[in-house]
C-alpha cells in the first residue's frame, strides 16, 4: 500500500533536530496495559518513540513505511524496527501489550490501522497516540519571528491532514474505551542552529522548497540571528503535548 511520505528525503535532519518526548510520558504509559512485554509503535520515524518505550518495556517492535527513516533511527537493545506500514502489522494476533503512534495518526488510513491494532493487543490492551503543534518560544519577538514562517511564509504548503494535529486530534475517530490523560510539554533548550534545522525538518519547509526552488529558511534564519544574539545561546521552546489513550 502506498503511503502519505512527506520526510524521506529529509530523514538525516529529521533524526537530528526534531524535538525528544518527555520521560515522564514514557513512564506515564507504562502504567496503563497490564503487562509491559510488547509494545509496538507504529510510524516510528527515527525511532525516538520507540527508544522511550524501551526503557519501560520488554521489546519493542518499531514500524514504519518509509526504509530511509529506519536508516537512521537510533538503536536500542530491545528495539526492533521493521519496514512496514501501519495499516498491515507483521505481528501476530493479540501479541502487544500496548500500541502508539507519536505525531503521526493523522497520516495513517484509520480505518486499516484501526482495525490491525484491534487485532494485535492482548485482552485490555492499550492503544496511545499523541502530537504536538506549534512551537512556542519564551522570547516574544523571536516566537512572533517563527510564527510568521510558519502561518505566512509556508502555510498553504502544509498538507490538510496536519490540521488534525492542531486540533489535538480531537475531531478524528478513535474506537476504544478512551480514558482521560494528563497534560503533558515538550520543552527543549536550542541554539540557533538547532532550531532552523527544526524547520527544515518541516513537510511545508520541504514542499515550498521542491515547489520554489528555494529554502524558506535562509530568509528567517537571518532575521533571527538579528535578534538571537550569540548563536550558540540557548532559548527555550515549548510545546504542549496531547495524548489520547484507549483500551482494546
Amino acid at each position: 500500500m502506498s503511503f502519505k511520505d512527506h520526510f524521506s528525503a529529509r530523514a538525516a535532519l529529521y533524526a537530528t533536530y526534531r524535538p525528544g518526548y518527555p520521560d515522564s510520558l514514557f513512564s506515564h504509559l507504562a502504567t496503563l496495559p497490564l503487562s509491559r512485554q510488547v509494545a509496538c509503535d507504529c510510524a516510528t520515524g527515527n525511532g525516538q518513540a520507540a527508544r522511550g518505550l524501551i526503557e519501560h518495556f520488554t521489546r519493542v517492535i518499531a514500524m514504519d513505511a518509509s526504509q530511509s527513516q529506519l536508516s537512521h533511527a537510533g538503536r536500542s537493545e530491545g528495539v526492533n524496527y521493521v519496514a512496514a506500514g501501519a495499516e498491515a502489522f507483521p505481528l501476530r494476533a493479540r501479541s502487544v501489550d500496548i500500541v502508539t503512534v507519536a505525531q503521526a495518526l493523522h497520516w495513517l488510513e484509520l480505518e486499516q490501522f484501526y482495525g490491525e491494532v484491534r487485532r494485535v493487543l492482548v485482552p485490555r490492551g492499550v492503544c496511545a497516540v499523541w502530537g504536538y503543534g506549534d512551537p512556542v518560544l519564551d522570547d516574544a519577538k523571536l516566537h512572533e519571528a517563527v510564527h510568521r514562517f510558519n502561518r505566512v511564509t509556508i502555510e498553504s504548503y502544509w498538507a490538510p491532514e496536519r490540521m488534525s494535529l492542531l486540533e489535538g486530534y480531537a475531531t478524528i475517530p478513535f474506537p476504544f474505551r478512551e480514558v482521560a490523560q494528563p497534560a503533558f510539554t515538550l520543552e527543549c533548550n536550542w541554539t540557533l542552529a538547532e532550531l532552523v534545522g527544526y524547520l527544515r525538518t518541516w513537510s511545508a519547509t520541504a514542499a515550498y522548497a521542491a515547489d520554489r526552488r528555494v529554502d524558506p529558511v535562509i530568509e528567517v534564519e537571518a532575521e533571527l540571528a538579528t535578534i538571537w544574539g550569540p548563536p550558540d545561546a540557548k532559548k527555550t521552546l515549548r510545546w504542549p503535548l496531547f495524548l489520547r489513550v484507549g483500551y482494546a
